[in-house]
């Protein structure tokens, strides 16, 4: 099996898995129609997902399961799992409550999917992993966006919710057969380690390691709260201009589809450039942006093309963050390394996606996302100091 058509396979696999992400955040206005919901539950419609995530990737990462289990096998039946949580929701006709439960152990099926899949596709590539994983991460992107699709491409108004919901898990159903029928691991997979909870720990101890998560948490600061609420932002925009909500769901499928591209050249050129240096620009642009999306709320034209730029750039880095990861931790517990930093990056995503709602009823669209800047300015100050050590020079190739 050659290797771009595996890492194909595998990115298409992570594109359909992952479309039940934000399956239910896409709806929220219909499910709020419909339920009743508060703003506090219309957070937690994407939070539960983090948190089953977090919850996990905590446990995988603690009993070493991406390292020590075979990662396609993982990856097929975590997203057959995730496929009939998520698909419960419509099928049970389930109240808020049950649908909050439900999201929560999506999210914990979708911890076997995610950093396994990374780990499959860094163990099919050396030199040219920036872009591996990119393609990987890019395909993430695209998945995620395609329930925003989905619901622009609904019935006029407010399209039916279920739908998007049974597609998306149809989907993931798929995923768990592509990658149980046609995955397998590459040459660069170390052999079975043994196991050691400890190494969790130790994992985030090592200093070139920690400023490497550092960045990735700088990054995650801004990204699941962007994901999350952009494509509400703009449709609030889009109505307070008379323009229509069919467009304003459109763009925000594409705010998230252009981050599938930016991944894509990010790898390109970290593998090229290096990986601090990419990361460093792809914060500064994302957080450029998120200082100034709000002064252009009720402007849809220029908001939106405002909102590609962000969408391209607030992801295009997170690929290279698991690239450096995989190339300076300890190459048994890659798995596992890969695990805890995604675990503790979606950890801090509770916080943020929390954070905008109150934000935005107490100052506004204008300058709620504002906030979210901070975290790219954590984020290039950590990598230009992991730049300074000399255990970068493990990183894309000795580029940095």
């Amino acid at each position: 099996m050659t290797k771009w058509r595996t890492v194909g396979l595998l990115a298409l696999a992570e594109l359909l898995a992952m479309s039940v992400w934000f399956s239910a955040s896409a709806v929220v206005p219909q499910l709020t129609s419909e339920w009743g919901l508060t703003g506090g539950q219309q957070s937690w419609l994407t939070m539960s997902v983090q948190v089953g995530f977090v919850t996990g990737a905590l446990l995988s990462a603690v009993l070493n399961l991406a390292d020590r289990l075979p990662a396609q096998r993982l990856f097929a039946v975590s997203a057959v799992l995730a496929a009939g949580a998520n698909a419960a929701i419509p099928l049970l006709n389930v109240g808020p409550n049950a649908a909050l439960a439900l999201r929560f152990l999506t999210g914990v099926a979708l911890a076997g999917v995610y950093p396994p899949g990374m780990k499959l596709a860094a163990s099919w590539c050396k030199e040219d992993r920036g872009l591996g994983i990119g393609l990987l991460v890019g395909a993430l992107t695209l998945g995620s966006g395609v329930p925003h699709l989905l619901n622009a491409l609904g019935s006029q108004g407010m399209p039916p919710w279920r739908g998007v919901l049974l597609i998306t898990s149809i989907q993931c159903l798929a995923a768990g057969l592509i990658a149980v029928v046609a995955i397998r691991p590459g040459p660069f997979l170390g052999k079975a380690p043994p196991f050691d909870w400890r190494f969790a720990g130790r994992a985030f101890a090592d200093r070139p390691t920690r400023l490497a998560n550092f960045g990735y948490l700088g990054h995650m600061w801004e990204l699941y709260a962007m994901w999350a609420w952009v494509p509400l932002f703009l449709l609030a925009s889009y109505e307070r201009a008379g323009w229509r909500p069919e467009s304003a769901r459109l763009a925000g499928f594409g705010v998230l589809a252009a981050g599938a591209a930016g991944c894509v050249l990010a790898g390109l050129l970290a593998d090229r450039l290096g990986r601090t240096r990419i990361t460093v620009w792809s914060l500064a642009v994302s957080g450029a942006c998120a200082l100034g999306a709000g002064f252009l709320f009720g402007r849809p034209l220029p908001l939106t093309i405002l909102c590609l730029a962000w969408g391209f750039a607030v992801v295009a880095d997170s690929a290279q963050f698991s690239a450096a990861i995989s190339e300076l931790a300890d190459p048994r517990y890659v798995g596992t390394a890969l695990t805890l930093q995604t675990s503790l990056g979606f950890l801090l995503t509770l916080f943020t996606i929390r954070m905008i709602p109150p934000l935005v009823d107490r100052i506004g669209w204008e300058w709620a996302f504002a906030v979210l800047a901070l975290g790219p300015v954590f984020g290039i100050v950590s990598m230009l100091r992991l730049r300074r050590l000399p255990e970068a020079e493990r990183m894309a190739g000795g580029r940095r």
